[in-house]
């Protein structure tokens, strides 16, 4: 049932399908908005409390182009058959679901006004018996895409949305940051450490809410290695920051998580003994900026060693 069109009669004026996500066929555009660069909050967990903020251990925090489309379903048509319908057009686009539920274990009310604050006179409000929701990401080498579907069905409602399903579909295009930050050689790390104690990294590099070092962070590694090797006495803490997205224990889990990535790499790839370095998470615990802008928040995403002085 899925389908691309350019656009449809029914549809408002200027709005479009996303050219990665095709409509429900029959369906038409009632609300559209195209940003260039903003900041917004998807769902990545079933919601206890009534407001996004208030749950962010659920929410996923992105920022880049979002497309923001909101679909009116053709009559006779269930959001559990539109969810089902989007959910097999993403997969077979080379998405990958994050997070998907149904009914009562998205959250039940809690979900629903989580979901349409801004919708809600749009028809989504109280609608949550039905309710469907599905997050889903494109990962592509020019910037991950990630894809949210919220589905309700309209029973009681005036008009043309009376007994029809509504679809909100967010798309936020996500654009790699330039990596300017110089790799610092092993001899202006040990620098650094004997002068300060502690030095900040910014060439080792994870995706989004993983743990797995990017291929681009083993220049910085060989240069932690070269160092390490080069001083056969010296002990370091390896400690992985976090910006503030998120929730306290959700970026603690997250920043250990990549500090043992770190270590197990080192161990395994350069034959540092484990014994030498010891992982810790701090999470957001450690900002050296504001985690208000984007620049501060970059500036808080990294890695430190620490000389632990024997």
């Amino acid at each position: 049932m899925m389908v691309s069109m350019p656009a449809f009669s029914g549809d408002i004026q200027g709005s479009a399908d996303h050219p990665l996500v095709p409509r429900y066929e029959g369906s038409e555009i009632i609300a559209y908005e195209a940003q260039a660069y903003t900041q917004k909050a998807f769902a990545r967990a079933a919601i206890k409390a009534g407001a996004l903020e208030k749950n962010p251990d659920a929410v996923l925090k992105l920022e880049g182009k979002h497309f923001s489309i909101t679909y009116r379903a053709p009559e006779n048509r269930s959001a559990l058959e539109v969810a089902r319908n989007y959910q097999a057009a993403l997969v077979e686009g080379g998405f990958s679901v994050l997070f998907s539920c149904s009914q009562a274990e998205c959250g039940g009310r809690n979900f629903n006004h989580a979901m349409s604050p801004r919708h809600y006179y749009l028809g989504f409000g109280e609608y949550y018996a039905d309710q469907q929701y599905t997050l889903a990401r494109l990962e592509r080498s020019e910037g991950d895409v990630y894809v949210s579907l919220y589905a309700v069905l309209n029973k009681s409602g005036g008009g043309p949305d009376r007994n029809r399903s509504l679809i909100q579909v967010d798309v936020m295009e996500l654009k790699p940051m330039e990596n300017r930050m110089v790799v610092l050689q092993a001899e202006e790390l040990g620098g650094d450490l004997a002068s300060e104690g502690r030095v900040a990294l910014y060439g080792i590099l994870f995706d989004v809410d993983k743990d797995i070092m990017r291929a681009d962070s083993k220049p910085q590694l060989e240069e932690i290695a070269e160092l390490l090797k080069s001083n056969p006495s010296l002990r370091v803490l390896i400690v992985g920051h976090t910006d503030a997205q998120g929730g306290l224990e959700y970026n603690h889990d997250l920043s250990m998580r990549r500090a043992h990535s770190i270590v197990r790499a080192l161990t395994q790839d350069y034959g540092i003994k484990a014994g030498r370095m010891t992982p810790l998470g701090v999470g957001m615990a450690s900002p050296i900026a504001s985690n208000r802008t984007e620049q501060g928040r970059a500036k808080n995403r990294r890695v430190e060693l620490v000389d632990i002085a024997m």
